[in-house]
């Protein structure tokens, strides 16, 4: 299997629209840079030289392909038969360092001689220092101050890497300021500069760029699972922030035959407006960081602050294929709160002896409660491991039991 697999044909078209969703709102400035991108990465992803590369360091440095779990004993608490896509294997400890790799060899490829990165959990920002460093290039990565607290082992990781961490000060200090100030960094240098977005976000060519880098994990988990099981699953589920790893997986899999995508977003606190980040259960479309997708917004168009114990799912908006997929009926989106992603932290700890990011805890919290069919069979992007949830997670629980 290639590392970049052929092209996907239904979406996005030639302006990088999604639907109705997705374009380029953006200074006039970073259009070239855009330009240069979108054609660099049309020649690059079906260039031989490039895939070869780029699999090679994929397979040797990543560590790919990532296996499959069966979870057997969590499978007979719930009646469902559920397997694991573990990205939490892969270096770096998550998904991350698909794109992260890919995007900085683009990078090289177009003579850019420095990384910018935004990051919330603080695992694009290692997968970015990580890529910076094997191709010697600097790299600065942007993170809200109150997530450089909450995750401060990435940051500790990001500094040894060699990545001079920014912390943002405006706002609520999360993952919507880091990608603001990252933005503001690429329009001011992107002569000499490659942004690596981390998620499927972000103007045209990044949700097509990036969903391409990350569909390494659906293609190699539905020819796992057909090896494995034979067919396809019931259900296949992934935690969406911006939404990389649920599109990466998500992908191989569109138009399947009774093979339901369930997208799991962070219910937070509560349904109130500014106590979750549920963009696509909750949203309206508009404008966030140059696409048009679902975002949360007051009655007058603002965005509007967020909450999830998740850094990684702290944003108020989503990728805009995530949004084409949920109106086209092409997936269903729901949510989880921060209790039901402590929940799913922990029962996937005691029955299989794996520690979850938060992230995808959220997806194990939400199969909890769900009466699916008995029997059915359900894959789950684990899309990153928990070390870096520790602290967070020893201080929720302890809270709980006060």
């Amino acid at each position: 299997m290639s590392a970049v697999a052929e092209r996907t044909t239904s979406v996005p078209d030639d302006r990088g629209r999604f639907g109705s969703y997705g374009g380029r709102y953006v200074p006039e400035v970073l259009i070239p840079a855009l330009d240069e991108l979108a054609a660099a990465w049309s020649e690059l992803r079906d260039d031989p030289g490039f895939r070869t590369e780029f699999g090679d360091l994929l397979r040797d440095f990543v560590g790919r392909p990532t296996p499959i779990t069966h979870a057997r004993r969590l499978s007979q608490e719930l009646g469902y038969e559920i397997w694991l896509k573990r990205e939490d294997l892969a270096h770096t400890g998550a998904h991350k360092i698909n794109n992260a790799l890919g995007q900085a060899l683009v990078a090289k490829r177009l003579g850019k001689e420095r990384i910018i990165a935004e990051t919330g959990a603080g695992q694009h920002g290692v997968a970015a220092a990580t890529a910076s460093a094997l191709l010697g290039l600097p790299c600065v990565v942007y993170m809200g101050e109150e997530d450089t607290h909450r995750q401060a082992p990435n940051v500790a990781r990001m500094k040894l890497l060699g990545a001079e961490v920014v912390p943002v000060m405006a706002g609520t200090r999360t993952l919507k300021e880091a990608v603001n100030e990252a933005l503001r960094d690429w329009a001011a240098s992107v002569r000499n500069t490659h942004y690596i977005i981390g998620s499927v976000v972000g103007p045209h060519p990044f949700p097509v760029l990036v969903r391409d880098l990350q569909r390494v994990i659906g293609d190699e988990a539905r020819a796992q699972y057909a090896e494995r099981l034979g067919g396809d699953p019931d259900v296949v589920v992934a935690c969406v922030g911006g939404g990389s790893n649920a599109i990466g997986m998500f992908t191989a899999f569109l138009g399947v035959a009774d093979t339901r995508l369930i997208g799991v977003e962070a219910g937070g606190r509560g349904a109130q407006l500014g106590e979750h980040c549920s963009s696509l259960t909750q949203g309206q479309p508009g404008i966030l960081h140059g696409a048009l997708s679902y975002l949360l917004q007051d009655a007058d168009g603002q965005v509007v602050d967020t909450h999830s114990i998740s850094a990684g799912l702290d944003y108020p908006g989503v990728g805009p294929e995530h949004a084409y997929l949920q109106d086209a009926g092409l997936a269903d989106y729901v949510s989880a709160t921060d209790d039901q992603a402590l929940d799913g932290f922990q029962a996937l700890a005691r029955t299989e002896g794996i520690l979850p990011a938060l992230e995808p805890s959220h997806v194990i919290g939400w199969l909890l409660t769900q009466p699916l069919p008995a029997g059915s069979r359900v894959l789950v992007c684990l899309s990153g491991r928990g070390d870096k949830d520790l602290d967070t997670i020893l201080t929720a629980l302890k809270a709980k039991d006060a």
